[in-house]
């Protein structure tokens, strides 16, 4: 009997590295000389899965955000971790920017990404199992193909390729 390989579609974030991205990204305003004097915050949720950003003035909020999203680059990770979620003031005339940290594949992206790899006409079948897609086949090569096709295109969700066997 033919031997049968197979992989994960996933959005899992590696957190450690997530982490040292937020606190390297604290390092580095502590030592900006533009942020010098002025009121500033980066704040990760774990539990509620959010990072918060809050700034004096809408120029030093953005500079954060690309700060951190910079760190996140740096240790490999998308920006497409992060979903802005609203940008509002705060206390002390400050402003305050909030992201979902993102690590799962929503179903009607899900169901995108099944159609699109049965679209490629390979010998291969796609199944969504959670939080995660199964693509198995026959053919290396054919994995490889689905792999490159589905990397190739836009998603919302940070895919990540793993557990092939």
């Amino acid at each position: 009997m033919a031997k049968e390989y197979s992989f994960d579609i996933s959005a899992k974030i590696d957190m450690q590295n997530f982490k040292n991205a937020i606190n390297m990204a604290d390092k580095e305003v502590a030592n900006r000389y533009d942020f010098k004097g002025t009121s500033y915050e980066i704040n990760y949720r774990e539990k509620d899965k959010l990072l918060v950003l809050i700034a004096s003035s809408d120029n030093k909020l953005d500079a954060l955000k690309d700060i951190v999203i910079a760190k996140l680059l740096r240790q490999d990770l998308s920006s497409k971790v992060l979903e802005e979620l609203k940008t509002e003031d705060s206390s002390g005339n400050n402003r305050k920017m909030t992201f979902k940290i993102v690590d799962y594949i929503e179903s009607k992206e899900a169901k995108k990404i099944t159609a699109e790899i049965k679209k490629l006409k390979l010998k291969v079948n796609a199944q969504i199992e959670g939080d995660a897609i199964r693509v198995k086949g026959k053919s290396l090569d054919e994995l490889q193909k689905v792999i490159s096709e589905i990397r190739s295109q836009e998603w919302e969700a940070p895919l990540v390729f793993e557990n092939m066997r």
